[in-house]
């Protein structure tokens, strides 16, 4: 895709999730949403996906268009399009809460926590349920694990980037092992059936 079609593109999957979330919630702040979009579009400017054609900014809008057919509560969608922000960019977590509010800010920063549990390959299972555990304590708010879920799911659909097949197998791994789970005990039986099957 050039150019213009990918800037088509999210302009699409964007109107998608707008639908999606004023079908659900008759007060969602359109406006807000559009703000974070291109605070998140600008901040991601010049990096790209593991491919190396597809801009960054498409990862985290399809994250949020996962979100979308199942939630409606604003906040979570505009934190997934911030999600990798601060960890990824120079922008801070502080200026994400002076321009979208500390719930959104606190979303955000559960999701740079969560990035920094690692799983290594083969753990015995009671490391596994420890690392489980540790996820599900670290994300004080469930909405944190939601957008996690997304994320991974998206990561998934474009899994054959990663050029590395130990690192796939990994990934792969870690994802039955720990996020097709909690999919499962959140009752997201989409997502966890989906990650499976990519698994």
């Amino acid at each position: 895709m050039n150019r213009t079609d990918i800037e088509g593109f999210l302009l699409a999957e964007i109107q998608s999730i707008l639908h999606s979330a004023k079908d659900q919630l008759p007060d969602f702040h359109e406006e807000q949403f559009l703000r974070a979009y291109e605070f998140a579009k600008n901040a991601h400017e010049g990096q790209f996906r593991k491919d190396g054609i597809t801009p960054y900014i498409v990862h985290p809008v399809e994250a949020a268009k996962i979100l979308s057919s199942f939630i409606s509560d604003e906040e979570t969608l505009i934190a997934a399009l911030l999600h990798d922000v601060p960890e990824d960019t120079q922008t801070t977590l502080e200026e994400i809460e002076d321009m979208f509010g500390t719930p959104v800010a606190f979303l955000v920063d559960g999701i740079t926590k969560l990035s920094k549990v690692h799983y290594q390959n083969n753990m015995e299972q009671r490391q596994v349920e420890s690392l489980k555990k540790m996820l599900l304590h670290t994300a004080r708010d469930p909405r944190v694990i939601l957008i996690k879920l997304a994320d991974r799911l998206h990561n998934m659909r474009t899994l054959e980037f990663v050029n590395k097949p130990e690192k796939r197998k990994r990934i792969a791994r870690e994802t039955l092992e720990i996020y097709v789970p909690m999919a499962n005990l959140l009752g997201i039986q989409g997502i966890k059936s989906e990650m499976e099957d990519i698994c």
